[in-house]
């Protein structure tokens, strides 16, 4: 199943190419309430739910997914993951002599979070480059710590495309990763059952149609079954946590009105606008980045 957020926060399941269907009302979601938190319940409820929703998917009227906007799936996570460095040939172009296996994770901001149909909006760094990097998502299904291995997928509800976008440079990563819109999730969550075998996808990155970033999660150097569990180890998962499994070579700057497409096999694709902001000046970016190392193949 293929669970998307549209318009204003209604969510739905996508039942074709070119349709989706409002479930809204049937998982008993209020749309207006804050926080944001009714896709953050639908996930934990889904066992409950998703009778009722196979049951009614027939009876509901279809909506164009050409018609509506499509936001962030969970727009409030208790928590967003993130492992760096977490393929051997991203690690060697950017000359890092460390991994996502003894580096672990950081965490970002629930505001940088958006959806497929909105745009990455540019921060005012114009000293600054703005890179893209391409990663799959993992969205936690179960509250748990001290997750074993072998259970991982007990605790996994689907998988999304992600975006992780920073400013190049050599201040805090959290920082440079932080920004609004600077997490695209999205199309939709596919559930784990519709995806099967995550640990053998082919994930691709083009930006204005042409390829720039290309992997298979089989190459990750911490695997999904690692990443759930050492993130389990330190702090205990909820639904709807989003875990990012990091990125693949190819790393490289966008642009305003750029646009980036990621497609990750089984899971889904999105292209997502760039455009200019004018807020998010820091005196931290005031000076020029001049990298001190030379990307390597």
């Amino acid at each position: 199943m293929k669970i998307a957020r549209f318009n204003e926060g209604r969510v739905g399941v996508v039942v074709d190419d070119q349709h989706l269907v409002d479930i809204s009302d049937l998982a008993g979601m209020d749309t207006h309430q804050w926080p944001p938190v009714g896709p953050t319940s639908l996930i934990a409820r889904f066992a409950e739910l998703r009778p009722r929703i196979e049951q009614a998917l027939g009876d509901l009227p279809r909506i164009a997914l050409a018609s509506v906007k499509l936001q962030t799936p969970v727009p409030w996570p208790n928590k967003v993951i993130a492992y760096p460095v977490n393929y051997h040939d991203h690690g060697r172009e950017m000359q890092a002599n460390y991994r996502a296996t003894h580096q672990g994770f950081f965490l970002k901001p629930n505001s940088s979070l958006s959806g497929a149909g909105e745009p990455v909006v540019l921060p005012n760094v114009p000293t600054r480059e703005v890179h893209h990097e391409s990663e799959l998502a993992i969205v936690i299904g179960k509250e748990a710590r001290g997750i074993r291995r072998e259970d991982w997928k007990d605790y996994v509800f689907g998988y999304a495309c992600l975006l992780d976008m920073v400013v190049r440079g050599r201040e805090e990563r959290v920082f440079r990763k932080a920004y609004d819109s600077f997490c695209p999730v999205g199309p939709w969550i596919t559930t784990a059952d519709e995806v099967g075998d995550p640990t053998n996808l082919e994930m691709e990155l083009w930006v204005n149609g042409e390829s720039k970033q290309h992997a298979n999660t089989r190459d990750l150097v911490l695997d999904i079954p690692g990443m759930v569990e050492m993130a389990a180890a330190v702090m205990t998962l909820y639904p709807g946590d989003i875990i990012a499994t990091g990125t693949p070579a190819g790393v490289g700057p966008v642009r305003a009105g750029d646009k980036v497409r990621i497609r990750i096999e089984r899971v889904g694709e999105m292209t997502v606008d760039v455009v200019q902001g004018t807020q998010g000046a820091t005196a931290v970016f005031e000076t020029p980045y001049t990298p001190d190392i030379v990307k390597q193949k």
